[in-house]
């Protein structure tokens, strides 16, 4: 099955947690191998995890949580909504 951006999205967390059946880690792979975007959601993601599990504490810039949640919901509103195209 051919997943769209926002699919590969929902499938992340699970993808990294390595949770998804084996057909879907197979689509949101084939899917990783070909979009840019979504390879860079990956790998910030995984940067993400690494950062947070580690035991260092250190102080966010004034602001940054506004201006990631503001950056967040624009890019979601500039994704397309999914199709119901159904594959060959």
């Amino acid at each position: 099955m051919v997943l769209s951006c926002r699919h590969v999205w929902d499938y992340i967390s699970g993808y990294l947690d390595n949770t998804l059946d084996a057909q879907t880690r197979a689509d949101v792979e084939e899917h990783l191998a070909h979009c840019e975007i979504c390879s860079a959601v990956l790998d910030s993601t995984r940067n993400i995890l690494i950062l947070t599990a580690d035991d260092r504490v250190f102080e966010l810039p004034l602001g940054y949580s506004e201006r990631l949640h503001a950056r967040l919901a624009q890019a979601m509103l500039e994704v397309p909504p999914p199709t119901n195209e159904s594959s060959p």
